[in-house]
């Protein structure tokens, strides 16, 4: 009994894991921020969003428009997760929760990839998942990027979040 609970449980808890990068409206909550405007892009990002870019409209899609300030805020988890020496979407909603404060987002999500030598190497990787590839490939008007390189070990992370704008 115990055995079939947990199994039948199991594909719940993993849709729920699954689903952890792309959070619901939440039509009710006003977050305060500070908008920001300006942001250094450095040739990785910007090849980054190019072969982004090109991979969209090879499929027949709008190319995405970056936003400074959805690229500080990739850059602000790429920073985590080197502090931290982690790899995850941890904090996402709250980083969502600002972007559609700043911008006016109705939609947000988000890719992140570790230890790729290249933007060529980090998109092949996402395009190599159904949930990443979805996400370059979806619904959406613009995006952040942000290819951060951790001083110490020599290794990139890459945040990539993905917004609609109405």
């Amino acid at each position: 009994m115990k055995t079939k609970l947990l199994t039948s449980l199991l594909p719940l808890a993993l849709v729920f894991t699954m689903v952890s990068c792309s959070p619901e409206s939440n039509e009710g909550s006003h977050v305060d921020v500070t908008v920001v405007e300006d942001y250094n892009y450095d040739n990785a990002e910007l090849r980054l969003a190019d072969i982004i870019n090109q991979h969209r409209t090879s499929k027949g899609l709008n190319p995405l428009t970056l936003i400074n300030h959805v690229s500080y805020v990739s850059h602000e988890h790429n920073e985590y997760m080197i502090a931290n020496q982690v790899v995850n979407h941890d904090h996402f909603y709250e980083r969502s929760q600002n972007i559609r404060a700043a911008v006016g987002a109705v939609k947000v999500n988000e890719n992140i990839a570790y230890n790729f030598p290249t933007p060529e190497n980090a998109l092949a990787a996402w395009l190599g998942s159904d949930g990443h590839r979805a996400n370059i490939e979806g619904d959406f008007t613009h995006f952040g990027i942000s290819v951060s390189e951790d001083s110490v070990t020599g290794k990139k992370y890459y945040t990539n979040i993905f917004v609609k704008v109405n």
